[in-house]
């Protein structure tokens, strides 16, 4: 089956969503509280003619075709397998959806089939995830991977550490929120710096990432992973800025962020300090690695909540087509590698697309907060993975 049948599929339904969202629209306004307001603006890419479900996950009648990708998922693949491979067997209970570690091994085994021998049909089915509205429609954000310049020890200008994970001296003890890591000095004499940077905003969108590449003065490069965080609930500071009225909801981006940030110096702490989540960084291999603890692959790499995808699944996404401006052209459908988590992405409403190293990442990641659609693929032929019963 085609990817040409499944949208040919959906748009037969076209004329029963339209009356459906009229309803809705008619009965409860649903536009206006299906979505988080900071992600309501305008050409934000979401179906709302799509009918709404009362489950995590929507078994499609036909599973899609899938995009073929190129060659360098191939490598992503190979990562997706060696991380399957290495973790033990489990069951997933994904609400009404069960699936198993077995499972995923078999979805790459039947691309990888496919991608030698492209005649291969993929004996796959494809799960819509619901969405943040219940109706199909995931926010698809984009990250990256920064180079950042930094000191070895501290001077007037590179000033603002970047740590490691401290170590809890009782199990009770909770570790110290972003304003006492940033602006009261709660680690200080700890011996936990890693390097210093000339910049507090560059730190926190360092966090945000979640790793980075760092140069030394002496052109010594290193790269910082993901060395865990503090356990305090991520708040967002775009979220935070459209709720303040500083930032036009249509208008955010992390550029518009850092920018806002840069041009209010004195009011870094405040909004900084509403999102308490800190992360931590460890000094490690060649390449940005994930959650999965595998080299990322640009732009087939995802981060996703494992509590609603599991990591070492592989995805079928409806991804936004961006211009040079960031205004949505359309979507396209492309495969993507969950290899990755994230404090900010949680629950069925929102991914995280990894875009590669430097400034052409940073910019399109930046511009990325549309809506698509995210499709679970699954073996048609298993034991372990089936629908539940409602």
């Amino acid at each position: 089956m085609t990817l040409n049948t499944l949208i040919h599929n959906t748009t037969k339904n076209t004329v029963t969503r339209l009356l459906s969202f009229v309803s809705c629209l008619a009965l409860a306004g649903c536009t206006l509280t299906e979505i988080d307001q900071s992600n309501d603006f305008e050409n934000n890419g979401r179906d709302i003619t799509s009918p709404k479900r009362d489950t995590l996950y929507w078994q499609e009648s036909l599973p899609p075709g899938l995009p073929m990708p190129d060659s360098s998922f191939q490598n992503g693949l190979a990562q997706q397998i060696s991380y399957l491979n290495r973790i033990q067997e489990k069951d997933y209970l994904l609400d009404n959806t069960q699936t198993s570690v077995a499972d995923l091994k078999q979805v790459t085994q039947e691309i990888s089939q496919w991608l030698k021998d492209p005649t291969h049909q993929p004996e796959l089915v494809a799960h819509q995830l619901s969405g943040q509205d219940q109706r199909g429609n995931v926010q698809i954000t984009g990250y990256y991977v920064p180079i950042l310049p930094v000191r070895h020890t501290p001077d007037d200008m590179y000033r603002y550490p970047l740590y490691r994970k401290p170590s809890l001296r009782n199990a009770e003890d909770r570790f110290p929120s972003r304003e006492a890591i940033d602006f009261e000095g709660a680690l200080n004499g700890q011996n936990l710096e890693i390097a210093y940077t000339s910049s507090l905003v560059d730190n926190f969108f360092l966090h945000v990432q979640g790793s980075g590449v760092v140069e030394y003065e002496n052109g010594e490069r290193k790269l910082l992973s993901w060395g865990g965080v503090n356990g305090h609930a991520y708040r967002s500071v775009g979220k935070e800025l459209i709720e303040r009225g500083e930032i036009d909801r249509a208008d955010i981006s992390a550029q518009s962020i850092k920018q806002w940030l840069r041009d209010h110096p004195e009011r870094q702490q405040e909004i900084l300090s509403t999102n308490p989540s800190y992360l931590f960084f460890s000094e490690g291999p060649e390449k940005p690695v994930g959650a999965a603890n595998v080299p990322l692959t640009p732009l087939y790499s995802a981060a996703v909540d494992p509590s609603v995808i599991p990591l070492g699944a592989v995805l079928l996404a409806q991804v936004p087509k961006l211009d040079a401006y960031g205004n949505l052209m359309g979507h396209e459908f492309r495969l993507l590698l969950a290899q990755d988590k994230g404090g900010a992405i949680k629950g069925p409403g929102h991914i995280d697309w990894y875009q590669g190293i430097g400034e052409e990442a940073h910019k399109n990641a930046g511009q990325l907060k549309h809506f698509g659609k995210v499709w679970l693929l699954l073996p048609r032929h298993s034991t372990s993975t089936k629908l539940i019963a409602q």
